[in-house]
């Protein structure tokens, strides 16, 4: 089986631009005596956008690893992932995120359901789970509505497993299921169901994506209840290890964190878990790294800031368009975003700093970062005018790339 490590860190590169800068940021936390291996992701709906494919990520990624002389693990993410679209990602990559959030609430068989819970009476009842405070309490009721709820993912995300692994070979894939893009939060008691039912599936998997209590949008910090999420970060990790040893699950099956650039308040307490447990984790990013393109283009002036203004402003034009496929994981105040005229008259630092997401700084402005966090169509379609630009100043670009993800993400995880 080939084993994800205990700490991994993905990394999103819209434009195969970035990969030896991402990687630099992996070899600053190696120094400091930690290691993390990189996992470039890059989704399917992504690839369309752009109209780019799955072999560009792995090209990318294996260049940075040789300029770089990075001898560690390394991997590759076919991100988001179903049994329509795994195909082309096969051949160039190692990890998949099994995506089955669209199975969750239909309806599974009746009877498959009941053999569930004729083969699970341990879900029923009082479960103390060494590491949660207050036992589990749960009725044959409740353990029948999440079964129903969430068999049909776990038979999906099966079917997948099962077609990637005779494709590959069991032995040379990494398998995530993600079911974080759905409306509600699965709790702690509702996870350890779902694990009963991927291991009945007989999925090898090494992370799980749930969707936790409170918003993940893109490229901002975590809203909602710190001292919630928190407990229910460490029921989670209590819940994973119980289910490694009830179900024989994979030994080092870990949580998985989507949307996971940018969420500061997240990460003292995700740290703080990890040291206490010795659990491990995987942080997911996307667009980080195209926002750092952005800020790095801006303060290049020059041709670079003129089509940054130039993407702000078709962006401002089309936020219905831009947003849509994002509606889930964005939340943005139009009446704090300025106009294109505004923007127009601005320095390439002023417009910089309200992208750079650090908090508390008197201009960052956490709508336009959205905005433009979705937005990465507009520079595809600008084809080479912005590839171009991002060779011609690739020195700038590359340090904010390194300084965010080594800086704001990884030293707050694995550090301080």
């Amino acid at each position: 089986m080939l084993l994800l490590e205990r700490f991994s860190f993905g990394v999103g590169d819209r434009f195969a631009h970035q990969a030896k800068a991402q990687l630099a940021a992996f070899q600053k936390l190696e120094k400091d005596g930690i290691h993390v291996a990189p996992v470039w992701n890059k989704s399917n709906r992504e690839h369309t956008f752009i109209g780019s494919e799955p072999q560009s990520v792995f090209d990318a990624a294996q260049a940075a690893v040789r300029e770089l002389g990075w001898t560690q693990h390394w991997h590759i993410d076919a991100d988001h992932i179903n049994l329509k679209t795994v195909d082309r990602f096969m051949s160039c990559s190692d990890f998949f995120t099994i995506d089955v959030a669209d199975s969750i609430g239909k309806p599974a068989a009746p009877a498959d359901v009941q053999a569930f819970l004729h083969r699970h009476p341990e879900l029923v009842g009082v479960l103390n789970i060494p590491g949660v405070a207050t036992p589990f309490s749960t009725s044959l009721a409740d353990v029948e509505r999440v079964a129903a709820k969430y068999l049909l993912a776990a038979q999906d995300a099966g079917n997948i497993y099962r077609h990637i692994a005779a494709a590959k070979g069991e032995d040379k894939l990494i398998a995530e299921v993600s079911m974080d893009e759905t409306d509600l939060p699965q709790t702690p008691p509702e996870l350890l169901i779902i694990l009963a039912l991927l291991a009945d599936e007989h999925v090898r998997l090494q992370t799980i994506a749930p969707k936790f209590t409170g918003r993940f949008n893109k490229g901002v910090d975590y809203v909602g209840d710190l001292v919630q999420f928190e407990k229910e970060f460490n029921d989670d990790l209590a819940v994973i290890a119980h289910a490694v040893r009830q179900y024989g699950l994979p030994a080092n099956l870990k949580l998985s964190v989507h949307s996971g650039s940018d969420k500061f308040s997240l990460y003292p307490i995700i740290r703080k878990a990890l040291a206490k447990t010795g659990a491990g984790v995987h942080i997911k990013t996307a667009g980080t790294s195209w926002l750092e393109e952005l800020i790095g283009l801006a303060e290049a002036g020059g041709d670079g800031l003129a089509l940054t203004k130039e993407i702000y402003a078709y962006a401002l034009e089309h936020v219905d368009e831009l947003c849509a496929p994002y509606a889930s994981v964005i939340d943005i105040d139009r009446s704090h975003l300025p106009s294109s005229a505004a923007v127009n008259t601005w320095t390439g630092l002023k417009l910089a700093n309200s992208l750079r997401h650090i908090p508390g700084h008197p201009e960052f402005n956490a709508d336009m970062r959205q905005l433009l966090h979705v937005s990465f169509k507009i520079a595809a379609k600008a084809g080479r005018r912005y590839t171009d630009l991002l060779k011609a100043n690739e020195e700038i670009v590359a340090k904010q790339v390194t300084e965010n993800i080594y800086d704001r993400h990884m030293r707050p995880l694995f550090i301080n």
